[in-house]
């Protein structure tokens, strides 16, 4: 188990919002600096554009992903809890950033997709559903809170009743468990979040991951065509 919590957390730790940030920017731009500070898909949306945002949130699900099958090949199903846990919590607490990390939102995703893929659907569906919600202050707290508790009670009810789980591990105990362990990391860095960065004097207010803003890079404008002579 300790293995798997390790491999978990070494999945979870990779930089992928940081490397596309460095990618898209030549090296000068960083998302800790920019929005709400926060290195995830969100903020990198805003500050790189839809494609490398794009980008970012598939690797961060895919790291979950990762963590749970490491943990699964080394410790079975309970392991593959265990290495989906330890990747968010890597994903939020990386050591090689001075424990500066994401929300774990999407990494979440990818541990759901591996280890309750029953699910894994739905649950995404309540999330969206929630945060599309205009009249729901700070809707993307509000949206994980409630697709966090949905989670942790259907893995309970699936534990209990014994039902089929797709290509994910037979349900135990392990799994509201897990998804309780993930959602309160979510939450807790949902809860300590710091307020937006002040944005430029050129840049309009921004509402931290809920608005978007200038992005860091920059859409190149069209030339002057010089007039004929």
């Amino acid at each position: 188990m300790l293995l798997a919590a390790g491999l978990g957390y070494l999945a979870g730790t990779v930089p992928s919002a940081d490397v596309a940030c460095r990618l898209a920017t030549g090296g000068t731009g960083d998302l800790r600096t920019f929005g709400s500070g926060n290195p995830g898909a969100n903020n990198a949306i805003k500050a790189l554009g839809p494609r490398w945002g794009s980008a970012v949130m598939a690797a961060d699900i895919a790291k979950g992903a990762v963590g749970c099958t490491a943990g699964r090949v080394v410790a079975g199903g309970t392991g593959a809890h265990v290495g989906g846990v330890a990747a968010v919590v890597g994903h939020c607490f990386p050591v090689w950033n001075g424990f500066r990390g994401g929300k774990g939102v999407a990494t979440s995703v990818g541990q759901c997709a591996a280890t309750f893929p029953a699910w894994s659907v739905v649950d995404l569906l309540v999330a969206w559903a929630g945060s599309a919600m205009p009249w729901w202050k700070r809707r993307h707290v509000g949206a994980t809170v409630v697709s966090s508790t949905i989670w942790v009670g259907a893995s309970a009810l699936w534990w209990r009743r014994g039902w089929p789980n797709l290509w994910g591990p037979v349900p135990t105990v392990a799994m509201p468990l897990a998804a309780a362990a993930t959602s309160a990391v979510i939450l807790y860095r949902l809860a300590t979040e710091p307020p937006p960065l002040p944005p430029p004097p050129e840049a309009p207010p921004d509402g931290g991951d809920r608005e978007p803003r200038v992005p860091l890079v920059p859409v190149p404008a069209l030339a002057v065509e010089e007039p004929l002579g």
